[in-house]
């Protein structure tokens, strides 16, 4: 089983961009990238919960598990 984060297909429903939410959620433009180039990377806590404040969503919403 394998945590894969959603994010890239996040900002393309939400239509923003990277640097805009690196923006609002106080992230640099690096991680983000990194995050959705790398889907699979481990990402801290608390970069989840401002990626999720900034796109008003739950933390929960920015990943699936995969079998």
């Amino acid at each position: 089983m394998r945590t894969r984060l959603v994010l890239k297909e996040l900002l393309e429903q939400k239509k923003i961009s990277q640097s805009k939410l690196s923006r609002m959620a106080d992230v640099s433009l690096n991680t983000i990238q990194d995050m959705t180039h790398k889907p699979y990377v481990d990402t801290r806590i608390n970069t989840l919960v401002r990626l999720a404040k900034a796109l008003d969503v739950q933390v929960t919403d920015l990943f699936v598990v995969e079998d």
